[in-house]
Parts: C-alpha cells; structure tokens; sequence
C-alpha cells in the first residue's frame, strides 16, 4: 500500500491524482460541474454534483493507475475553501444549493455586524474579517432563507460543512461528521487560539451547536470510505483547505516560508509559527495547518485578479489567442512608456479590501498598443504579490529580505517573464517547484503521513525540489521609480472610490 488517493475538489472542477510513495503522480482525472448565478453576485454549487463529480474521478484515477483499494494506503481531502453545505442528518439531502466563497448575499448581514461593533471581537477571535467570503454568515443565511431550516436546525436534524466535511460525511456513509483546523479556521465560528468553536460566534451568527462537525488535526484518522464506492475500504487520514495544502505541498513547514498561488486570484500564506500574528494591514490570521494537536499558523493575503487578468486580454480585448503569448509579447513593449494597470475588476483585495473601486490604466499614450497592455497586466500581478509582500514584512517582526523564501505555483507561474519580474520588484529569489500539482500533494502528504507513507515535515521538505530559481536582476533605482508609480495608481484608483 504504497499510494495515496488525493480529492481535490476545486470551485469549478474535481480532481483526482493518485501519488507514488516517491511523491511522483501515477494517474490524474478530472471533470468540472455547473455554476449556478440565480442572482447578481450569488454563486451556487449542486451538492449533488460536488459529490458525484469527486467520486467519478476518483474511479476514474485508481483505474487509470491500474490500482484497486487494497493499494491505496489512504485518502486526502483538499477542498475550495468557505463554501457552505447544510444537509439532513439523516437522509443526507442538502437543504439548499451550496453558497460557494465567491458569493456576496450576506453583504447586509455583514455591514449589520460592522454596525454594531462587532468586527474586534470576530477579529480577534478568528483571525478573520466580518466578509461575506466566509462561511459563517451563509450557514444563518440558509437557516433564514430555507423554509423551516432554522427549527430544524434548531432540534438537531441538520448538520452544517465546509466541502470537505460534506465529502468526508457522504464517502463514510454518514457515520463521520468532521473536518480540520484549518477548514474551521475559515467559518467565522472558530476560535483559532483556543481551537474550539466559540459560543459566542455561534450565538452573535445564530448557529446551533450541534450541526458543528468535530474539528481535528490536519493529518489524522478521519473514517473509511464505505466499501461500494471504490471496491473495498479505504481510510481517510488528512484535510485541509486549499490554500494551506498548496502551503504543505511546497514544504514550507519553517516560519518565514511563504507560498504565492497564482490561479484566477492569487493567495500567499506567510508561515509565522507557532505564534498568530495580528494584521495591522488587513491581511488574515489562519491555521496553516495542525498536528499532532499542535496549530502552526500564517499570515494570508488574497489577490482577486491575477490570472483572470490574462482571461481579460483574451477574451475582452482579443489581444492574444493563448495565455502563453503574453510575455513575449510584454517583452516587445516600448522601455520608455510606463503603463500601470491596476486590474480591480471586482475590486481590490489584501491589503486594501475595497470591492467598490473599479480597474483603471494609467500612463498610456498615442503609442500605446497591445505589447504595453501586455506588459502592464503581467506586472500589475508583481506588484499586487509585492503589496502583500510589504504587508506581511510590516505585520511580523521576525520578517526581513533575508528570511523570507518565496515559492510559487499555479498557471501563471509558467510564464517566466512574469516569475522574473516578480523576483526583481521583490528582491528576493522565486522558486519554481518541479511538481506544480501543490495542492493535491498536501492532502496527499496528510493523508501519507497519517498512514506512514511519507515522513515527518522536516524530511518530507528534503523531496521538494527546484525547478527554478529566478533572481532578481533590476537595478535598485528602477525598481523604486517602478514601485512609486504602482503606488500612485492604486491611490488613484482608491480616490475613486465615491461609496454606494
């Protein structure tokens, strides 16, 4: 048994790979499922198809390896995090469509809370800010909204997850209600200094009890999946929310490690340790991850356009036909035009966390064409990376140029002309890894080293290995020129910010 399944269940697909005890893949399978927008600004997911799309990839993975349960050691659950599923206790059918993280409809409840002077004590508590992003508010939302949700609710017949606890609930035949630190840490629910939900969250949100699922190390005994869904048993023996298996998967396990993912958005987590670090500069405090009953936490900052900002060349100007044609094209752009886009097309998130400013370019002239847009797109993802970055060092006084080590993944990252200008308005060394599938191969590692797979942290760091280092290479008077001008961008861009 010496192979681990991996779920990863995305926001528009599923996912599963199927990893070596060498951490090399054996078989990958995917399959994506509908979107639901019944209205402007909500996002829905159909429970339903969360669950048969993860169980046909699964199938589909173990038979492409040429693998049946009795090889695989254990299963690991990695999951698009904040997106919230109530669902009967005892038939198992969800009460509402799942809310997923993107969805703003609880706004109202959230400026309410701001209101009353809420957001210190939520903050202080959970690391978080009152955001429709996190779970907390949807679950009262769905208890408000779902005709008699609330007194069921209320009698025990509901039970409340994130979308691993829903996976871990369905593939365990309904016998294992839990989920991890790191997927609590997200709720607004949970407090991540005592690792316990909080009464007092549960009651300002109206959340009973006991539809909580039981919280858990990262890397633990989770259940086994029930024998007709792949042939025979096999044990689940780790979770954790995307973001921190992409932080678990690139082996940053040393305090000072960050990990920038660069997807639709972009989101880096800053290993501070032991030790929650409180953000004066609106980033998040979450769990990175927990063993052995041990919470190491991080430092996040989201980036809400990163990739999607690429999507916006292609598809809304036509300026390219493929991803990958964006940096030579930035590469032939005129050195003597400075082009600044700031991409806030919904927004702008860490550390501004303004979502009513809109994306604005500056600097164009008569000469300005698509190399220069190009250009000015891919940069716009340095330099929001490096907004975080000055956060993060600001935030935790361990951080200096010298400790920190950046390492990079996601779609994005294929771009060297990107990597290479990140690494030179940061000044600070990139590392490209050699496997790109980070996530996947955090829940795998979990799940690994529950079932002795795979060793300890410090020796599973020893089998990540760099594809690339890029290192910085622009002069220092360049780079501050360059960064002055981001700055007066943004500050262009917040000064148009004329409220609702």
């Amino acid at each position: 048994m010496s192979f681990v399944l991996a779920i990863d269940q995305g926001t528009t697909s599923s996912r599963a790979i199927v990893f070596r005890s060498d951490i090399s893949i054996a078989a990958v399978a995917q399959q994506e499922f509908p979107q639901h927008f019944p209205a402007s600004g909500w996002v829905e997911h159909e429970p339903e198809d969360i669950w048969t799309s993860t169980v046909m990839t699964c199938r589909d993975a173990l038979e492409k390896a040429g693998l049946g349960p009795a090889d695989i050691a254990a299963i690991g659950i990695t999951n698009q995090r904040e997106t919230t599923v109530v669902w009967d206790r005892a038939t198992g059918q969800a009460v509402h469509r799942a809310i997923v993280w993107q969805d703003r409809r609880t706004a109202d409840i959230c400026a309410r809370l701001k209101a009353e002077g809420h957001e210190p004590d939520v903050s202080a508590k959970t690391g978080l800010i009152i955001d429709p992003y996190f779970s907390g508010t949807k679950v009262a939302w769905i208890l408000d909204h779902v005709p008699g949700a609330r007194e069921r609710a209320e009698r025990g017949e509901l039970l409340f997850g994130t979308v691993d606890c829903y996976l871990l609930w369905r593939l365990t035949g309904g016998r294992v209600h839990a989920t991890d630190a790191t997927n609590a840490s997200r709720t607004l629910l949970f407090n991540i200094h005592t690792g316990q939900w909080d009464e007092t969250l549960l009651k300002l949100l109206r959340v009973p009890r006991s539809m909580l699922p039981e919280v858990k190390d990262s890397s633990a005994d989770f259940g086994t999946t029930t024998p007709d869904l792949f042939g025979g048993p096999i044990k689940v023996a780790g979770i954790a929310g995307d973001q921190q298996a992409a932080t678990i998967g690139q082996a940053c396990f040393t305090p000072g490690m960050m990990k920038s993912t660069y997807g639709t958005g972009c989101f880096a987590l800053l290993n501070t340790g032991a030790t929650p670090v409180k953000s004066n500069n609106k980033l998040l405090t979450t769990i990175a991850y927990q063993l052995n009953g041990v919470r190491t936490y991080a430092l996040e900052g989201s980036i809400f356009v990163a990739g999607s900002a690429v999507q916006w060349l292609r598809d809304g100007l036509g300026i390219i036909k493929h991803a990958a044609e964006t940096g030579p094209l930035a590469d032939k752009s005129d050195s003597m035009q400075s082009v600044y886009l700031v991409p806030a097309f919904v927004g702008l998130g860490a550390p501004y966390w303004n979502p009513r400013v809109r994306g604005a370019l500056f600097g164009l002239t008569r000469n300005t064409g698509p190399a220069e847009l190009a250009h000015a797109t891919l940069e716009s993802v340095c330099y929001q990376t490096y907004d975080l970055w000055a956060a993060m060092r600001a935030d935790w006084p361990d951080a200096s140029a010298a400790t920190i080590v950046l390492r990079v993944d996601g779609g994005m990252t294929a771009s060297d002309w990107t990597m290479q200008r990140l690494a030179d308005l940061l000044d600070a060394p990139v590392d490209r890894p050699m496997i790109q599938e980070t996530t996947a191969l955090g829940a795998a590692y979990l799940a690994g080293l529950n079932a002795g797979v795979y060793p300890e942290p410090e020796k599973f760091a020893d089998n990540w290995r760099l594809e690339h280092r890029f290192r910085p290479a622009m002069s220092a008077a360049t780079r501050q020129r360059k960064l002055a001008g981001w700055a007066r961008a943004v500050k262009g861009v917040l000064a148009s910010d004329e409220g609702e």
